[in-house]
């Protein structure tokens, strides 16, 4: 007896030895020894691997294999009994009464979130975490009977809180235990009684971003535009608000009320004096309100009940159509009667000397059909991101032909001795009617032999070795893109939508033909742009003019021999616009009216006539960097909820944020623990991000982390870190809690 110990051949016994757990920690085994009656259960245990036992990491052990988590963590045991199985009739409580866990899961419940009732559950527990988590971010006492809910535990219940709803696995699950919370709290009627102000910095339930942007729409409505909340405008406000937790539900509803602040703040609108000061304005400023008119129309057509935003929608519409549009055009059309009009910026008939012929590389021209500035403008924006081309990039504003449309505007791009409209109104360029891709590359070619005329839709789908072959030996490329004007004509609401995609599509080619061609230098232009109002055209913005024999009559323009004498009603030289001497007269509305024409088409959507919307016509210069396409690497998070480290080895679960690709590379990853001091106090783990599986859960990955045996202070700071190997750069860092017992050599 003195020598040995004395052997024991009960299961509990066995256990503990072949664990390693102390005698002293026996008789927890022998009281839970129901749990160990099934083996994949007990091999569940085993998984766990925790090394060193206690009272607290065999219990905690024995709920994580009842809930089949990975580690042995409480934190994760609270998300799988809230995220795998319903609130009441819970299965893993179930199994927690059965193997007599129950006390002891809800002993630490209060331990580590202090909830504590006299009859628990887990919707109680839900109730508390979410009105412990709005009692810190809102700024004003909470109902009297919501008070009982309030743990003195806020900081664990909120950084456990955080972890769930940021979590890409777990957020949807956030968002079911919010509106459960929110339902039974009656969230919404109760806030509504708030001041919006106390409501803006929290984001635990939806309901409050219903009720603030119902407050900002009645603030819109008002054109009360000096509000504030928390010394925010309605505009930080929407800003703020889109990039929390809620956001991928209301995003795109505060982009639409930002965009309606913008809009409504233009409501006393004055354009410029003078054609070169209107150019100068539009260009610098004006322009951005077509853009946020268009981005308006864009997120309100995406929402699938308009109906509580019509008001605003009207607001919006008669602001950009009287105050704006209303003001500009006239001046705007004065503005172009000057004497020196045609010289304030470059023209459109000019384009091809200017632009294109003393290039000395090779050129891409891409006309997108219907691009107006403002459009082209974002393409320039979003080229501005790319590092490839962010020091060789400009935006330069063309003046159209009038009548600006599309195949006159095309003509006009092309090289040439003389433009002309004939008199039975075909459009001629050095005497071809060059109205296709053949003839566009035959009066292409008379001035580059080495050139060619192709269509975006088919080239769009070529990589690699086929994409080369398009541009090898030539000089000059001109690529037809047609995704704005095609889209106005024929679904007039979905201009604005098209007008997103041609910005993508252009990106993603102009990237796509400098990878692959060996082609660096791109100009992208239009052949017109485009006027869009949302609103029916009522029967008085219609100018009635006769049907006659030798007249061109569309929308927003006649051409005849003799001008239209009207109200409203200006007239130009055709001769005098396209550079001949053609002596037939252009007749163009001077503010947004049409006129008269048969069938109800084109009545929203309308081009041919003179607006800085239909007329100035971006020009953006592009020069890519030669080399690699510039990538960038993928990203890892950790997946596991841990906020204490209890055991000197665990194991944590982590995600590759999305697949690698042709942009998305992979890399290597080291992962550490470190103290507050920079004291690496584990093992170094490598890991190797490059799974291309689309699968979220194939992207799932374990480490295990090894940590020193020594004494940790529970009140400093400990993190895991993750570097990228390739530079040595940190990635993240998430804060820890070493609570692991001593054990020294002895």
């Amino acid at each position: 007896m003195l020598y040995s110990k004395r052997f024991y051949a009960d299961q509990a016994s066995l256990l503990s030895v072949d664990l390693g757990i102390e005698e002293t920690y026996k008789p927890i085994i022998e009281k839970h020894i129901k749990f160990f009656a099934n083996k994949e259960r007990t091999q569940r245990f085993y998984d766990l691997e925790i090394e060193t036992f206690n009272e607290e990491n065999i219990l905690i052990g024995l709920m994580s294999a009842v809930c089949k988590t990975r580690t042995c963590s409480f934190d994760e045991v609270i998300r799988v009994l809230l995220t795998d199985d319903t609130l009441e009739d819970n299965k893993f409580i179930a199994d927690f009464g059965k193997f007599d866990l129950l006390e002891s899961f809800w002993k630490y419940v209060e331990q580590q979130f202090g909830y504590s009732f006299p009859a628990p559950t887990l919707e109680k527990l839900v109730i508390s975490m979410f009105v412990t988590y709005a009692d810190r971010y809102i700024s004003t006492d909470l109902p009297k009977g919501w008070k009982e809910f309030v743990s003195y535990k806020s900081g664990n219940i909120i950084a456990f809180m955080d972890n769930l709803m940021n979590n890409v696995l777990y957020r949807d699950n956030y968002d079911e235990l919010s509106a459960y919370a929110a339902g039974v709290l009656d969230a919404e009627k109760i806030f509504s009684a708030y001041d919006p102000e106390t409501l803006v910095e929290c984001d635990s339930f939806a309901d409050i971003d219903i009720i603030l942007i119902r407050w900002i729409k009645e603030r819109l409505l008002a054109e009360d535009l000096i509000a504030r909340l928390e010394n925010k405008n309605l505009c930080e406000i929407c800003d703020m608000r889109s990039k929390m937790h809620f956001a991928g539900k209301y995003a795109k509803i505060y982009q639409m009320l930002r965009n309606a602040y913008f809009i409504i703040s233009q409501a006393s609108y004055e354009p410029q004096d003078g054609f070169k000061k209107i150019i100068d304005s539009y260009v610098a400023n004006d322009c951005a309100i077509d853009r946020s008119y268009r981005e308006f129309y864009t997120d309100f057509d995406e929402l699938e009940d308009t109906s509580g935003f019509e008001e605003l929608r009207e607001l919006v519409e008669n602001i950009y159509t009287n105050e704006y549009l209303g003001k500009l055009l006239p001046k705007w059309n004065n503005g172009l009667q000057e004497q020196d009009a045609l010289t304030v910026i470059p023209l459109q008939r000019d384009f091809f000397n200017k632009y294109v012929r003393s290039n000395k590389e090779r050129t891409v021209v891409i006309i997108s059909d219907g691009m107006r500035f403002e459009v082209g403008y974002e393409l320039y924006r979003q080229m501005q991101d790319n590092p490839k081309c962010k020091n060789s990039l400009s935006v330069k504003p063309m003046l159209s032909v009038l009548p600006s449309y599309t195949r006159i505007g095309m003509e006009a791009l092309l090289p040439h001795k003389k433009l002309e409209l004939t008199d039975d109104f075909k459009e001629l360029v050095d005497g071809t009617y060059a109205v296709d891709m053949q003839t566009r590359q035959a009066v292409l070619r008379s001035y580059v032999p080495e050139s060619r005329c192709v269509k975006y839709s088919d080239i769009k789908n070529l990589r690699g070795m086929k994409l080369r072959e398009i541009f090898t030996s030539q000089q000059v490329v001109y690529i037809y893109h047609d995704q704005i004007d095609n889209a106005g004509e024929n679904t007039e609401n979905e201009v604005f939508r098209a007008c997103t995609r041609a910005v993508n599509e252009i990106a993603e080619l102009i990237q796509r033909i400098s990878n692959s061609a060996n082609t660096y230098r791109f100009i992208v232009t239009s052949d017109h742009g485009f006027i869009y109002k949302r609103n029916p055209v009522q029967q008085s913005d219609k100018i009635s003019t006769a049907e006659e024999p030798g007249k061109l009559k569309k929308r927003r323009y006649i051409v005849a021999k003799e001008p239209v004498i009207d109200d409203g009603v200006l007239h130009i030289g055709l001769g005098y616009m396209l550079g001949n001497e053609d002596d037939k007269m252009i007749s163009y509305s001077c503010s947004t009216s049409v006129f008269s024409a048969r069938g109800n088409a084109g009545l929203n959507y309308v081009h041919g006539g003179s607006s800085p919307q239909e007329m100035l016509i971006p020009v953006i210069d592009i020069k890519m960097d030669k080399g690699a396409v510039e990538t960038r690497t993928v990203q890892i998070m950790l997946v596991s909820l841990v906020q204490k480290i209890t055991n000197l080895i665990t194991t944590l679960d982590f995600i590759q944020s999305e697949p690698v690709g042709d942009v998305i590379k992979s890399t290597t990853y080291k992962l550490y623990f470190l103290s507050e001091d920079n004291e690496k106090i584990s093992n170094e783990n490598i890991y190797v991000a490059d799974k291309r599986d689309e699968d979220v859960q194939k992207r799932l990955f374990r480490m295990r982390f090894t940590f020193k045996n020594k004494r940790y202070d529970k009140n400093k700071k400990y993190y895991l870190a993750a570097y990228d190997e390739s530079n040595d750069v940190e990635v993240f860092r998430h804060e820890v809690i070493m609570d692991v017992i001593f054990t020294d050599d002895f």
